[in-house]
């Protein structure tokens, strides 16, 4: 077995889940994450009992050679596989499989709470600059930092506004805190970012109105009630990207979720096989279509929202914020209608930064990523919606050049395989890399 050296930065599900892959195949691995708890993230890092996984259990085991790994560890909590668990025990479920390769490999497993400031090539690996002085030395880093924070409101000044007014994380705080039911809250975004939002509310009892609007006004599409098994990809499928769209147009025997779910093994192909044009026109105009449908919500949370909407506590409209000036303890936001060049202004006591993850590193504002970017480690991929790597996850330099040593994989990497920030897809690239990387010959 190799004794290779890998340092991973990121404890969430991408970097828990390399660990152990690496554990697995006899590598050395210090797991490198900046929050106090690994085997977490953004993702599954809430504590909200109404966040669910968007994806039944029967689908989120976190090895892709054992399918039901997840639906039987729920079950033996009382789950079902046709069931959304909660997300936060999806990370008690990532916590304790991390665990167990610790009991069984933990003279090769270090974690550490700790933030990296920097990377630089030492000899034939890397060195690892810790914020806090300590130096570490790996035969390969992977950078597995998950999500970027979100991009800042256009419109919106936070500094100009009274504290507390705007919220930039909405997984946070508490969003209700010191609101009334006479208040109303904007929620910038309509995604999934907001889904949560807006259920973080209810739950805390607020019985104001929330306001949210995106440039589309798309919400997430539900799930169907039951789960039913993918139409079967078509035999004859043409390479471009605005396939995608067209399946989902024009459905399989009426379905569009069966459509969908029967692009799921060529997605990372079609992607791969088109050119920028048509990556660039896919992002500009149809990526909004098939985010609501490919990333869809429990039925029993769709069924909430609506019940939201019908109540009149949540309105969901298309249009882009204008600006906003402070009103005492709220905020004066306008904002113009879709297709109008009229502009409304709403009073609000709460500004929600729902907008979903940065994807431009050059205005992501990360230390180490600007570190890497400035030192011409790595580069963005040609749409700007990530870290550029090649089918072996290894970065490209500033030149074009891939790295021996320096490796990303999860959601960065969204500009080589744009599908790759679902469990079924990452469990298949951190395999692949471990395979690699427990290589001798590394």
């Amino acid at each position: 077995m190799s004794k290779a050296h890998i340092a991973i930065v990121g404890g969430g599900y991408s970097g828990t889940l390399q660990a152990i892959e690496l554990l697995e195949r006899g590598a050395r691995v210090t797991l490198i994450e900046r929050a106090p708890r690994v085997a977490r993230g953004a993702a599954y890092g809430t504590e909200q009992p109404d966040h669910l996984l968007n994806v039944r259990a029967s689908g989120m085991s976190a090895f892709a050679d054992r399918p039901d790994h997840f639906a039987d560890w729920f079950a033996a909590s009382g789950g079902a596989p046709d069931q959304f668990a909660q997300r936060r025990v999806y990370g008690r479920y990532l916590g304790e499989l991390l665990e167990a390769a610790r009991a069984r490999h933990g003279e090769r497993l270090q974690t550490l709470e700790a933030e990296v400031a920097a990377i630089e090539p030492d000899g034939m690996g890397e060195r690892l600059h810790l914020e806090d002085g300590r130096e570490i030395h790996a035969d390969a880093v992977v950078l597995a930092v998950g999500n970027l924070p979100p991009e800042p409101t256009r419109g919106i000044d936070p500094s100009t506004l009274s504290p507390g007014i705007y919220v930039d994380n909405a997984w946070a705080a508490d969003l209700s805190a010191g609101l009334s039911d006479d208040d109303q809250v904007l929620l910038v975004g309509t995604g999934l970012t907001a889904i949560d939002a807006a259920l973080s509310l209810e739950s805390a009892g607020f019985g104001g109105r929330i306001l949210a609007i995106s440039r589309r006004g798309l919400l997430p599409r539900a799930h169907a009630s039951s789960p039913n098994p993918p139409a079967a990809t078509p035999a004859q499928i043409e390479p471009r990207c605005t396939t995608l769209l067209r399946v989902v147009r024009e459905g399989v025997d009426g379905d569009w979720r069966r459509a969908v779910d029967s692009l799921r093994p060529v997605t990372q192909s079609l992607w791969r096989d088109a050119d920028e044009t048509e990556r660039r026109r896919f992002l500009r105009h149809l990526r909004p279509w098939w985010d609501v449908h490919r990333h869809r919500i429990a039925p029993s949370i769709a069924a909430r929202i609506e019940g939201m909407e019908r109540a009149g506590r949540l309105e969901v409209r298309a249009g882009k914020i204008v600006d906003a000036r402070a009103d005492g303890d709220a905020a004066l936001v306008r904002w113009r209608p879709r297709a109008s060049t009229e502009t409304q202004e709403v009073r609000v006591r709460r500004i929600v930064n729902c907008t979903g993850p940065q994807a431009d590193l050059s205005r992501a504002g990360e230390p180490l990523l600007d570190s890497l970017l400035a030192a011409g480690r790595i580069r963005s991929d040609a749409c700007r919606i990530g870290i550029d790597v090649d089918e072996e996850f290894r970065t490209f330099d500033s030149a074009g050049a891939p790295s021996p040593t320096l490796y990303t994989i999860g959601p960065m990497t969204r500009g080589a395989f744009w599908e790759i920030v679902a469990v079924p897809d990452i469990r298949h690239q951190v395999r692949a890399l471990a395979d690699k990387l427990a290589n001798p010959e590394i």
